[in-house]
């Protein structure tokens, strides 16, 4: 009986040894490639990329696919945090919403994090409702320069519904903070 126990586990422990020896060579063959100047397609030597520092990723805080936003939505997104992006209005609760008279429906924004903000350029807005975040927005009219806080969970009056002289204002920024 322990012939044929012996004799049996003389394969595995062969099978064992190959594999190892095949992995070491596989190993050792790739270290060689990396180390010895191998052509690359451009024609150039390789480079082994641990010698050298690591490239910056920079970032310049421009709205992902604002120009594709503008030609179908004539909403202008410039620069933001990416804590307050637009958002489909019947994709949740929980959204800064936005009235414009020169857009058809209403413009919802998603905000996520502890504090966010984003440039933009909406005309003619006339209306926020708040969520849970305490939010406020800058608007233009002419030169001037307005700010109005937006009460949470509720629509405020902002732009020319505020004004006094019923002016059109454009909304240029949103910032909220938790």
């Amino acid at each position: 009986m322990k012939a044929r126990t012996i004799f049996a586990a003389e394969p595995r422990q062969k099978r064992w040894i190959g594999r190892t020896l095949a992995a070491a060579v596989a190993g050792a063959l790739a270290w060689a490639a990396l180390t010895t100047g191998h052509q690359t397609e451009s024609g150039g030597p390789a480079v082994s990329i641990a010698d050298e520092a690591p490239g910056y990723a920079v970032e310049d805080f421009d709205y992902p696919q604002a120009d594709k936003i503008l030609a179908e939505q004539n909403i202008l997104l410039k620069r933001g945090d990416g804590h307050i992006t637009l958002a489909d209005c019947a994709s949740g609760t929980g959204l800064l919403q936005v009235l414009a008279r020169q857009q058809a429906a209403t413009i919802c924004f998603k905000v996520v994090g502890n504090e966010g903000w984003l440039t933009l350029e909406i005309p003619a807005v006339y209306a926020i409702k708040g969520n849970d975040y305490d939010t406020q927005v800058d608007m233009t009219v002419g030169t001037e320069q307005k700010s109005f806080d937006i009460d949470n969970n509720t629509w405020t009056a902002v732009g020319e519904s505020a004004d006094e002289q019923g002016r059109e204002h454009l909304l240029v920024e949103i910032r909220s903070t938790k």
